[in-house]
């Protein structure tokens, strides 16, 4: 009996560790969903303006702290977003931002006159709000691709 009590404990304890890392996995796969769609340009389906791409690199991804605006910083370079996910551990938060200072302007659109003295009439294009609509879907697909590549492992 003790063998048999051993044997369901050893099973439960692997299916406990197999959905663990199915968890870290849904976790890891949303976030890059986010990450990916929120920089998906308009010509390809999203929603994000590609002028120069400048905007779209100025995304940051953090698991300590919101990234912030960088006033004055005109140039961004890719800041390897991926591997921050990827190293995200479960239960932990990951903060995606854009660094570029018209980014809120972008996303948002601005009547008015800037603190550079220029005026817009600019309407916002809504690529943040658009995909934070979509979590629950976004997660929900997220689950379907990690189960089916750990039910074909």
């Amino acid at each position: 009996m003790a063998t048999e009590n051993l044997s369901f404990a050893a099973q439960v304890t692997e299916w406990a560790k197999a959905e663990i890392e199915r968890e870290e996995a849904i976790f890891h796969e949303a976030s890059q969903t986010v990450a990916n769609e929120v920089r998906t340009p308009m010509a390809e389906g999203g929603r994000m303006p590609l002028k120069t791409g400048n905007l779209r690199r100025s995304l940051m991804a953090s698991t300590s702290d919101m990234p912030r605006i960088q006033e004055g910083k005109t140039t961004f370079s890719d800041s390897g977003i991926e591997m921050i996910i990827a190293g995200a551990e479960l239960g932990s938060t990951i903060y995606l931002g854009f660094q570029a200072a018209y980014a809120p302007r972008m996303n948002y659109g601005f009547v008015g006159t800037d603190s550079l003295g220029r005026t817009y009439n600019q309407t916002g294009f809504g690529f943040v709000d658009a995909v934070a609509q979509r979590w629950p879907q976004i997660v929900t697909q997220a689950e379907a691709k990690v189960r089916n590549r750990f039910d074909q492992a």
